[in-house]
């Protein structure tokens, strides 16, 4: 079945952008609390002592946030560019615990 720009195919960027569920072009959208969660906990690891123990509270904090967030987008993500977000997301965490 086509999208409503006429063409299903993984090569065209209405497919990867059209919303499975309103068929509007979904780039990004509004954070949600996993991901408010992430950004707030690294704004509080920027701004705490390095050698602290605050520092690694907020790292392990932002780290789960944003693998929540991530897994999320991988399972639940409107169209294939946010299921890729989130993979790359989960990348990242990967790379951030090794």
């Amino acid at each position: 079945m086509a999208d409503a720009a006429g063409d299903s195919s993984p090569a065209s960027l209405s497919w990867w952008f059209r919303s499975r569920e309103s068929g509007e072009i979904t780039i990004a959208q509004a954070p949600n609390p996993p991901l408010w969660i992430f950004l707030a906990a690294t704004a509080g690891r920027w701004v705490s002592p390095e050698d602290s123990g605050w520092a690694d509270a907020f790292f392990w904090i932002a780290t789960a946030g944003l693998a929540w967030w991530a897994a999320d987008e991988v399972v639940r993500g409107v169209n294939p560019w946010r299921r890729a977000l989130g993979a790359a997301g989960l990348v990242l965490v990967i790379l951030r615990l090794v």
